[in-house]
């Protein structure tokens, strides 16, 4: 089970990294351990930026279609 989950990390890895080097033109001479960590690197930063973004627009839902304040007693009305 643990060498499944290590080498589906690793093929992600690579699979995203592969993916990134194709959608930017140029060369990049680069060992296939450097792109794995390049697929590790997007995937965390893609995933913080899109839980910030959730967050933004739980924001905005709250505070544009439910007209209710984020903080203080009328955040808890429904």
């Amino acid at each position: 089970m643990t060498l499944a989950i290590i080498l589906a990390i690793v093929l992600g890895g690579l699979i995203i990294g592969a993916l990134a080097r194709l959608a930017l033109p140029g060369p990049d001479p680069m060992p296939i351990w450097a792109t794995i960590l390049l697929g590790w690197a997007g995937s965390l930063v893609g995933g913080v930026i899109s839980w910030i973004g959730a967050i933004v627009v739980l924001y905005l839902y709250r505070r544009f279609v439910q007209h209710r304040p984020i903080t203080g007693p009328g955040s808890r009305r429904l």
